[in-house]
């Protein structure tokens, strides 16, 4: 089987449109350190005793480098008029996270200080709980400390065949 089979198939796999963010820690004592933000599609609920769920990281990017060290995460579920921000912290090659959130309405985590998405459907503060490698990716585990439904009218973000999509 190839790659390209293999994709492929799993395109044909609906899936949720969450961000996944964490603040970096600060490099000095009197800084704050950099939020960090991830478009991702493969994040699903594990457990709900006691409440897990698990996201898939590409091995070496910048947010599995970040959530070996720092324990602390965040999970924003995107409404379907979300489909900017997704595509925003998807972009290869993008520019610093910075400035990705510069114009994004979002409040920190009363527990973890990462963004929260404002206008997501639903929230989530994390705190890692196991780590997993497997082939390319990690599976990150994390026990959900927090969880808010900020916004319940909208639909979800959902990305099928290679592009987002909305339901309906």
């Amino acid at each position: 089987m190839s790659n390209e089979e293999f994709r492929g198939a799993l395109a044909r796999l609906a899936a949720g449109v969450v961000l996944i963010t964490a603040q970096e820690p600060p490099l000095d004592e009197d800084g704050r350190g950099e939020d960090v933000g991830m478009t991702a599609t493969a994040f699903m609920s594990v457990s709900l005793d006691p409440p897990l769920v698990m996201v898939s990281l590409r091995n070496d990017s910048r947010m599995d480098d970040l959530l070996a060290e720092q324990p602390l995460w965040a999970v924003s579920v995107l409404a379907e008029s979300q489909r900017h921000i997704a595509g925003r912290f998807a972009m290869k090659g993008r520019i610093s996270d910075r400035l990705l959130f510069e114009d994004i309405p979002y409040t920190r985590g009363e527990i973890t200080g990462a963004p929260l998405v404002g206008g997501a459907l639903a929230t989530l503060e994390c705190r890692t709980e196991q780590r997993v490698l497997a082939g390319d990716h990690t599976l990150v585990i994390g026990r959900v400390l927090g969880a808010r439904v900020p916004s319940g009218e909208s639909g979800p973000l959902t990305y099928f065949r290679g592009r987002y999509r909305q339901l309906g």
